[in-house]
């Protein structure tokens, strides 16, 4: 990943660990979708854009995860994030799982997330200032 400006960590909790003893599997898609409201917050798109971003719809589209290596309880993870594309109707996310402390990668996962029009359920072009918006980021 190169040199995201964005990162938050948090702790894992006992009850994100299965009977392995490890982060159970599904939890990795909630630390990544924890780090993108923080990832959000920290952006200040929501006070820079107003209700033009409080009325966006986004469904996730596609999520891939690459495990490498498991987290257990206790650990702190940091969890960095970044637009990895901005495409016509559609963001693809980049998220980063670390140990909080060795650094090293546990686990990386790209989000594709698609902008709907709620009325008709399809893919909607992202609004201009939107879009510049995120290309600053």
């Amino acid at each position: 990943m190169s040199a995201p400006g964005f990162s938050t960590r948090f702790k894992v909790r006992y009850a994100e660990i299965d009977g392995q003893r490890v982060v159970f599997n599904s939890r990795y898609l909630e630390y990544a979708d924890v780090a993108v409201s923080e990832f959000w917050a920290w952006s200040g798109i929501a006070e820079a854009l107003g209700a033009a971003w409080a009325g966006a719809e986004f469904h996730v589209r596609r999520a891939e995860l690459d495990y490498l290596k498991p987290f257990v309880w206790g650990d702190e993870v940091e969890a960095f994030v970044r637009l990895a594309k901005i495409g016509t109707t559609s963001l693809t996310k980049r998220f980063e799982l670390r140990h909080a402390v060795t650094g090293e990668l546990h686990a990386t996962i790209d989000m594709v997330s698609v902008h709907v029009d709620l009325a008709t359920h399809r893919p909607a072009p992202l609004p201009e200032a939107m879009r510049a918006f995120l290309e600053r980021l």
